[in-house]
């Protein structure tokens, strides 16, 4: 069975004091933009605009675009004036820092034999870089991309969260269309790799030699040790052949979020006629399916959340949606317009979800085909119909693109 590895790349691929190469990049980058900004005021704002991209919980924009938000605005300089030279910062001087770093041979080692099994290796790094500077840390590591091929290396262009939020995991799984097979992380940060990967219902392998056994990890297939020990837990882990479960409150959320994220990332590159192309006659072109999500999202997953919040164990009606598409014309509809409506109720949605007590997520109701359910089973069926209209997204675009190019 095909296993997908989320391995972390700071002090797990690389060695690297994350101190001494922050201030190294810091000095570096402030020294090549002095004529632009004054490296003080350029270090404050670039710290300010970082921060914003830990509180980030919404899908709606990506981690560059909130980072663009908060960066240049306060800078006085146009964005447009800028933008070149920091693109020859991390072309010609970025590669300098490699000195602050050293390769980690037992990594290297580790994902060549994960590949060799026919692994997915997923590269799990914090997405707070463009991935010019990605790629080139992954080089610094021995493990250039262009020999390397990992299934996904995640970056702020494209990404909308980061760590330590558990939906940047989800987000990495959606995108991949909620790979078959068991799923793990491995990291040595307790914060940034381990929390949000058990948070997610993920075993975890903490990159951690302590004689002390961990308190943090739930899960039970989740071990912790040495780099050299991950194989023979993965030896263990391919044995169990367990999906990921998404059943507590704190998954189901980064779940949600993930969704509309995921499915921007699958349709970036979508040209316009695709968007509108159906695989067969009877089947849904990408825009029709999202038109759905938002408005199943709107009209059912909204409604019931009120429901449950303002009555005490409500009916729960079943909805017929499929209708909607041929009485709506969702095929008429514009995908890109109708995928930031998605972000936009399914924003309003979590937003009301994080207000949540735990004795809220247990309130009970009685559904007209599930029977008596709770909030959270509820929120778990949400989380399931997203997971079948990814894949339905991921498969149609396939299909599509064949039928286009051929």
């Amino acid at each position: 069975m095909t296993l997908t590895l989320l391995i972390d790349l700071d002090d797990t691929l690389l060695i690297n004091n994350a101190e001494l190469f922050q201030q190294a990049y810091l000095k570096a980058l402030a020294e090549h933009l002095k004529r632009y900004v004054p490296p003080k005021k350029l270090i404050e704002q670039l710290l300010t605009a970082t921060h914003a991209l830990y509180r980030k919980k919404s899908p709606r924009g990506t981690l560059k675009s909130t980072f663009d938000a908060h960066f240049y605005p306060a800078l006085g300089v146009s964005q447009a004036l800028l933008e070149q030279p920091i693109h020859d910062f991390y072309a010609n001087v970025f590669p300098s820092l490699r000195t602050y770093t050293q390769p980690r041979p037992e990594a290297v080692e580790l994902v060549e034999r994960a590949m060799a099994r026919g692994h997915r290796v997923v590269v799990a790094t914090n997405p707070l870089f463009p991935r010019v500077a990605i790629l080139e840390r992954l080089r610094w590591a021995l493990l250039p991309p262009e020999i390397y091929l990992f299934t996904l290396i995640p970056d702020y262009e494209t990404f909308h969260f980061c760590k330590p939020n558990p939906a940047f995991l989800a987000e990495i799984l959606a995108t991949l269309q909620w790979p078959e097979g068991s799923v793990v992380m491995i990291g040595n940060s307790a914060e940034e790799d381990i929390l949000p990967a058990e948070a997610l219902g993920l075993p975890t392998y903490w990159v951690n030699t302590s004689s002390h056994p961990s308190s943090i990890q739930k899960h039970p297939l989740s071990c912790q040790g040495p780099l050299s020990g991950v194989m023979d837990w993965l030896n263990e882990i391919e044995k169990a052949v367990r999906s990921p479960e998404i059943k507590s409150p704190s998954a189901i959320m980064a779940a949600l979020a993930a969704t509309p994220a995921a499915i921007e990332n699958l349709t970036r590159t979508l040209i316009p006629p695709l968007w509108t192309k159906r695989p067969a006659p009877q089947e849904w072109a990408i825009n029709e399916i999202i038109c759905h999500l938002r408005d199943v999202d709107a009209e059912v997953n909204l409604q019931r959340l009120d429901l449950l919040l303002s009555d005490e164990n409500p009916f729960v009606p079943g909805v017929n949606t499929d209708s909607w598409a041929e009485v709506r014309n969702y095929h008429a509809q514009n995908g890109l317009q109708a995928l930031e409506d998605f972000m936009a109720v399914r924003t309003m949605m979590l937003e009301r979800l994080e207000t949540l007590s735990p004795a809220d997520w247990q309130r009970s109701a009685r559904h007209a085909i599930f029977g008596p359910t709770t909030l959270q089973e509820i929120m778990e069926f949400v989380v399931t119909h997203d997971r079948t209209h990814i894949r339905q997204i991921g498969n149609t675009i396939d299909q599509v693109m064949r039928h286009y190019s051929s």
